[in-house]
């Protein structure tokens, strides 16, 4: 799993829990992990910390995941940066929903450390 090594990921969530086992997972495959409690957050920390991949919580207060991912991928500097959805939903339209907004992959929630580290391979060519 070393390929994974200093692969910067940001975690967008409101829950503490599930940022704290994101960041668990992700530190042991040996990312460099940026937490966010919510959109706002999010979008003042991608600018200074330019993630290579994101993970964004559907369900957040204030700025949702789909608003979150939409305004990144609006951005011109950070448009290649994948997204992947973070959702308790299952659902067609939610995953519909977020390939609208320009999400590259869906996870649904709880994720197990497999899911979450394939999910971050899929996507991140190391370097």
């Amino acid at each position: 799993m070393s390929s994974l090594a200093g692969v910067k990921v940001m975690v967008i969530d409101d829950s503490n829990t599930i940022r704290r086992s994101a960041e668990i997972f992700l530190g042991q495959a040996g990312c460099e992990v940026i937490l966010a409690e919510d959109g706002f957050d999010a979008l003042a920390k991608i600018a200074d910390h330019h993630p290579d991949l994101i993970f964004v919580d559907v369900m957040m207060p204030r700025l949702d995941g789909y608003q979150t991912c939409s305004l990144i991928k609006k951005n011109p500097r950070f448009k290649a940066t994948p997204v992947i959805m973070l959702s308790s939903k299952d659902g067609l339209f939610d995953r519909a929903r977020g390939r609208m907004v320009g999400s590259d992959e869906y996870l649904t929630k709880p994720f197990t450390k497999d899911s979450l580290l394939a999910a971050v391979g899929a996507h991140v060519q190391p370097n």
